[in-house]
């Protein structure tokens, strides 16, 4: 059906945000737009809107006066869905129903040419079903664009089930002549971003929810300690729960009830009260003009231990922490057993502070626990982590050792993974699960993870900068001591650990 078209023309139906950011692209890359919305109104606004924003871009230096306005000349108001009877592609940008979206398609289908490409912007639909009430389901599949368009330089090309691949690759090319890097995916729930996304966001409501460290600790951890640019609650923040809960509970649904995706009470309860995030005002954090109000930060007390004993049990974290200490003159003790006034200090991968001090017998009141996954020298945070029982003495004398050279230290409560940890291998093991599912590339999965949710690393080349046995070790640790499935390792993750090899590397 669509098969050798050059791209002259391009509908977009809906002048939302996404709808806008399209047009904007497109134009740009010398493409007639044209505009449609149900309501009359929103597609003049739209347009005028465009004509602002690519002066604007004009008077910061961003486009040449002659590029803003021919780019402007391309973009034209379609009072009715049969303006947009003879472009070569229609991409739909509306509301994220599956019916709504399929009465368009079947309109669509009905009125463009036999050629035309018809694209969905949806961010977690699927394509197969939008596609099913159309005549030439061959010539749909998914373009899923991110907001703000302009600026986030990945588009998803989905391939519906019964989808040809000729019209895929259009898209692929289209993306790039816009601009965009394109990853390609199979239809199924989330694609790749929203799919791969579920492992950050859903673990740090599920930590606060265990009342292991608060929201505002958890995006300080992700930031400084795990090199994140968001935390996961500073990230919901800005995309709104009431975009990004819907979809947290779509995905889990579709997903047929996938541990690993499940939603929290914690997002449902404030999306009913409204504290959705920076655009209302308050989220999770407080905004004054737009800027987030943080609490003040802790002060740290100056006493120090008179001697540490340090765990042995992984000679890697061992030498770790001993590495850390030595500077500050404060004695190590060497013995099998700590003495009488040592400050005990484990480094437990996947476990809590109190499974590490039960395994070796040593006393808890007296067991601060640290986070060994993150090498001391690359983070600006660490994580402390204490026993029910540890005395508030040895917790801050833990904590200003480990914040002597300046560092900012957070102290969580007991907690199977840390925060870092957890979330990190989260993350890893469901980009492993796409993998394994074959819904995308391993390259596909990075580059679509880096580009589209801002992550330093893809989850696969995460895994491997932090060693796979380890996100392993860390993964089997927590599904023991929490029992629960969500947290079981990917065959993907498992096979590769056995055999020494790239997360990344697949043989197809």
């Amino acid at each position: 059906m669509a098969k050798n078209i050059t791209v002259h023309s391009v509908g977009v139906v809906g002048s939302g945000a996404m709808g806008r950011g399209i047009a904007q692209i497109t134009a740009l890359a010398g493409i007639e737009v044209y505009l449609h919305d149900i309501d009359p109104a929103a597609i003049d606004a739209a347009v005028a809107h465009l004509s602002d924003t690519l002066s604007m871009l004009a008077v910061k230096g961003k486009l040449t006066l002659t590029e803003a306005e021919q780019a402007d000349a391309r973009i034209h108001a379609a009072e009715s869905l049969e303006a947009l009877k003879n472009c070569d592609v229609v991409i739909e940008a509306i509301a994220e129903d599956l019916d709504v979206k399929r009465t368009l398609f079947r309109k669509l289908d009905a009125l463009v040419r036999e050629d035309c490409i018809l694209a969905s912007n949806t961010s977690s639909l699927s394509i197969t079903a939008i596609s099913a009430v159309c005549t030439h389901p061959s010539r749909v599949a998914g373009f899923h664009f991110f907001n703000p368009v302009p600026l986030m330089k990945v588009v998803e090309v989905i391939d519906g089930l019964k989808g040809e691949k000729s019209t895929g690759d259009m898209l692929m090319d289209l993306a790039r002549r816009l601009g965009h890097t394109p990853v390609r995916a199979k239809d199924m729930p989330g694609f790749i971003v929203n799919h791969a996304g579920r492992g950050m966001n859903t673990e740090g409501l599920r930590i606060v929810a265990e009342g292991v460290a608060d929201f505002v600790e958890v995006d300080d951890i992700m930031r400084e300690q795990a090199g994140f640019r968001l935390g996961p609650f500073e990230l919901m923040d800005l995309t709104s729960l009431d975009v990004s809960h819907p979809v947290m509970e779509s995905i889990y649904h579709q997903f047929y009830e996938e541990p690993r995706f499940r939603p929290s009470p914690i997002t449902a309860v404030r999306l009913a009260g409204g504290l959705i995030g920076r655009k209302s005002g308050v989220g999770f954090y407080q905004y004054a003009d737009g800027k987030k109000v943080r609490p003040a930060p802790e002060d740290v007390g100056p006493d120090l231990p008179v001697s540490v004993w340090i765990s042995a049990r992984d000679p890697e974290a061992y030498r770790h922490v001993r590495s850390l200490i030595g500077p500050t003159g404060i004695a190590i003790e060497r013995d099998e057993r700590p003495s009488d006034r040592a400050l005990i200090v484990v480094a437990p991968f996947g476990k809590d502070a109190t499974t590490a001090a039960v395994e070796e017998g040593l006393d808890a009141t007296r067991v601060v626990a640290v986070d060994c996954l993150v090498p001391f020298g690359t983070a600006r945070r660490r994580t402390l982590m204490t026993t029910p029982l540890t005395t508030r003495n040895m917790r801050e004398q833990a904590r200003a050792l480990f914040a002597h050279d300046g560092s900012a230290v957070a102290v969580i409560a007991d907690s199977a993974g840390f925060v870092a940890q957890r979330v990190i291998a989260t993350i890893v093991n469901i980009g492993c699960d796409i993998a394994q599912q074959r819904i995308a590339t391993p390259a596909d999965i990075d580059l679509a993870v880096t580009l589209g949710l801002g992550y330093p690393l893809g989850p696969l080349a995460m895994g491997d900068k932090f060693g796979a046995a380890r996100i392993l070790e860390i993964l089997r640790n927590m599904s023991a001591a929490l029992g629960d499935p969500r947290y079981r390792p990917s065959p993907w993750l498992t096979r590769r650990v056995q055999l020494s090899t790239s997360l990344t590397f697949s043989a197809d």
